[in-house]
């Protein structure tokens, strides 16, 4: 894990793709932390210079089906070349998700193998019917907030006007959200 406390977003060769990472069932290829770890491994493939990812955090499931499993949570920041397609990058991440064996039911927030949201796409706004950038609730939440701020505490995601830590701090300790080890 390495903190970049100036991350940039965008400047004149690069943007910097902000990735949620989620999973709360095991799979073939291992239980949740593994499955991370494997799309960690498949967004380095993809990025221009080396990632940069947060700690795992446990979450509780918020706004999923009765008896849901806890979630293993990260983010990534992804560097890609200044031009790169928004909606080319998604389907990429879904893509990813779909070789770790990742299954829509059709169900919303159902349980899942692997859940990779694309919470920021440099300093871009997209509002479209499958793209929504930046991601509407993760300044709501603090387990996409908790791992962003190992990554970039000082980043102001576009449309905000506090840093990430000042988003982080607003909101209650509730539901659980803990660091677990790597």
């Amino acid at each position: 894990m390495k903190s970049q406390l100036n991350i940039t977003l965008e400047n004149e060769q690069s943007l910097t793709a902000i990735v949620g990472l989620g999973s709360n069932l095991d799979s073939v290829y291992g239980n949740s932390r593994e499955v991370l770890l494997l799309a960690i491994q498949a967004l380095s493939k993809i990025s221009l210079k080396p990632l940069v990812r947060s700690r795992f955090y446990e979450s509780d499931p918020v706004d999923c089906p009765a008896g849901s499993p806890r979630f293993i949570n990260a983010v990534a920041a992804v560097f890609l070349p200044i031009d790169f397609d928004a909606e080319r990058f998604l389907s990429q991440l879904q893509k990813i998700e779909s070789n770790l064996g990742r299954r829509r039911a059709g169900i919303v927030n159902e349980p899942r193998i692997i859940d990779l949201d694309l919470l920021c796409f440099g300093h871009k706004k997209i509002s479209k019917s499958l793209l929504e950038i930046p991601h509407p609730l993760a300044k709501e939440r603090r387990f996409v907030l908790l791992p962003l701020a190992d990554v970039a505490p000082e980043m102001v995601l576009p449309g905000q006007d506090l840093s990430v830590t000042e988003l982080l701090n607003r909101l209650p300790q509730t539901p659980m959200v803990r660091e677990i080890p790597d």
